[in-house]
């Protein structure tokens, strides 16, 4: 029997697989650029391109709703400005540039490298939001990034990504910084992913995306489903549980990874808790409806059919011949279990929610365990609980690495309303076939040079080793960066009225041009007198910081604020971001 015939590439894949490549080397052409930009220059950057996209959040939001017809307008319009500005914020004070942390108790010191091109791929259900973040984490860490966009959000996504290659061009990035595929297809982003000028992947998509990019052999970050359950136990607050889990549901409609797929409820709240989810919008299916909606939502491969997703309660329902009261938000359909022979139990990305009572939280911590194995495995999940014991208990026993409490798991998962690292991607781990468990920042695309310092003498057993003669100085601190060229953003007249101001601030004067001289210490003046910053309860940005400042608050136990004009000596810089005394303040929002 003769074997089967590969189809060969149209002319539209070898266009995209042509385009993929050129934007590639594009890309690693501006990396060199890139990898040698100070701090000041890549913050710019990404500030310029937060600031460029934010005002166009509702704008994209709409676009992208009216092209995939997926979600709604106000939710991704939030999505947005999350990633915009809350992710913006999160990054903004990280040190991505040459000397990141110095470990003075075991003489290391740690040095930032960028990873390299980053092929990212941005999917339908959430495109303008993720692709907003991708092109910041990826700028501040200094690498290079290439858009794959979905097929069918590609002008959502192509128009965000614009707006912030122009702003970053403008700020200084390097042409070629920020790129985009206009020509997509499957072969064209699977070389992208291959292409040897790139040097790791983010995926956010399908499992199938996912392992074709962990298949491109280079570093992945690629995330799976999250078919995310929501346990509530006897001593939660009913009502507020009820409220989190319908937000979290019909948020954008359920598109988010993270969002509440099923309710595991202890049995001697059920009642209540059945009313307090119908109080707020929520139809319980009969076993013949829910026939009809897994007949019409689940696919035979155990997937949601992409006509439904995305798609407000009503609609899925009328698509599913039920017939339910108007004002309806979410449908729930009361299960007895878990695995293909309950197709209503799979993630399902629409506000349809799968309902399962237990005799108490053991049976829903094994109730939990189900859901998850069954296409959440690393994911997501929320405990709603007053019992401190039990929140523990599933923080220790659950295959999830966000485990949220009382809070809604779509907005809990990505730090909107937890102290999680503000993210779109969220990594599943060993347990999801993911390389992290992180929620994924610029940390993720940077490398880690680390600078060590002998602390301990070698020594050896052999009778005929030399001697070894150790040279340690343990109490010497470690050596500081060099300083960093002088800013050209700042006049010469201005530099020099900030420097007669500190050194006035000091006890200095300077008059009818001659040299500053010292002014003996007096009542109303010393030499040693604190800065604007350090003064208890200011809350004004300096204008100069120096090493003797730092110490100086650090003794104090006060902060110094720094602003966007802040001019901060090199060691300064070091003592203070390494303690944590820097406040940053007054840059823009």
């Amino acid at each position: 029997m003769a074997p089967a015939e590969t189809a060969a590439p149209s002319d539209k894949d070898l266009k995209s697989i042509a385009e993929a490549r050129a934007l590639a080397r594009a890309a690693r052409q501006a990396q060199t650029a890139l990898a040698e930009l100070s701090q000041e220059q890549i913050d710019a950057i990404v500030t310029a391109a937060a600031q460029a996209v934010t005002p166009h959040a509702a704008a994209l939001a709409a676009l992208a709703v009216e092209e995939t017809g997926y979600g709604v307008v106000e939710d991704k319009t939030q999505k947005n400005l999350f990633a915009s500005r809350q992710v913006y914020d999160f990054i903004r004070p990280m040190k991505t540039v040459g000397v990141v942390n110095r470990i003075e108790d075991k003489r290391i010191i740690e040095i930032a490298e960028p990873f390299g091109v980053v092929a990212a791929i941005v999917p339908s259900t959430n495109p303008t939001s993720t692709a907003i973040y991708k092109v910041l984490i990826a700028l501040k860490a200094r690498c290079a990034i290439v858009i794959s966009p979905h097929p069918s959000a590609a002008r959502c996504i192509t128009r965000s990504v614009q707006i912030m290659a122009d702003a970053a061009a403008a700020a200084g990035a390097p042409a070629g910084s920020i790129g985009w595929m206009n020509t997509v297809t499957l072969e064209g982003t699977q070389e992208l992913m291959k292409v040897r000028d790139v040097a790791v992947i983010l995926a956010t998509g399908g499992m199938g995306l996912v392992r074709a990019a962990y298949s491109a052999g280079k570093p992945a970050y690629g995330v799976g489903p999250g078919n995310a359950p929501c346990y509530i136990e006897r001593t939660a607050d009913i009502q507020k549980a009820a409220s989190d889990i319908v937000l979290g549901k019909t948020f954008d409609n359920g598109v988010l990874c993270s969002s509440p797929n099923s309710v595991v409820i202890d049995e001697a709240v059920a009642e209540e808790g059945r009313r307090a989810f119908q109080a707020r919008g929520a139809y319980f299916l009969n076993p013949q409806e829910m026939d009809a909606l897994a007949r019409a939502l689940v696919t035979p491969q155990r997937l949601p059919n992409p006509a439904l997703v995305g798609k407000p309660a009503t609609v899925v329902a009328q698509k599913s011949g039920i017939t339910v009261p108007e004002g309806t938000r979410v449908l729930v359909a009361p299960l007895a279990g878990v695995g293909r022979d309950f197709p209503l139990s799979i993630e399902k990305l629409c506000p349809v929610l799968s309902w399962y009572v237990v005799s108490d939280w053991r049976a829903g911590c094994e109730r939990c365990i189900e859901i998850l194995r069954y296409g959440g495995m690393g994911h997501t999940m929320s405990v709603h609980s007053q019992n401190e014991d039990v929140i523990l208990q599933f923080g220790l026993k659950k295959p999830a690495f966000r485990i949220v409490v009382n809070t809604p798991t779509t907005h809990g998962s990505i730090g909107l309303t937890t102290g999680l690292d503000p993210a779109m991607t969220l990594g599943c781990g060993g347990w999801g076939g993911n390389i992290t468990s992180d929620n994924i920042s610029p940390r993720h695309l940077l490398n880690i040079k680390r600078l060590a310092y002998e602390i301990r003498p070698a020594t050896s057993n052999r009778p005929d080793a030399p001697a070894v003669t150790s040279a340690v100085v343990r109490s010497a601190p470690l050596p500081q960066a060099p300083a960093a060229p002088a800013s050209k953003g700042i006049p010469a007249p201005a530099l020099a009225a900030r420097i007669d101001a500190f050194l006035s601030s000091r006890g200095y004067r300077s008059e009818g041009g001659e040299p500053a001289k010292p002014q003996a210490p007096g009542p109303s003046s010393s030499a040693a007198a604190p800065t604007a910053a350090v003064q208890a309860g200011s809350d004004r940005p300096a204008e100069f910081i120096c090493e003797d400042d730092v110490r100086a608050a650090i003794k104090a136990g006060t902060k110094l604020v720094l602003g966007e004009k802040t001019i901060v000596t090199p060691a300064a810089r070091d003592l203070g971001e390494s303690s944590k005394t820097f406040v940053y303040a007054g840059w823009p929002q």
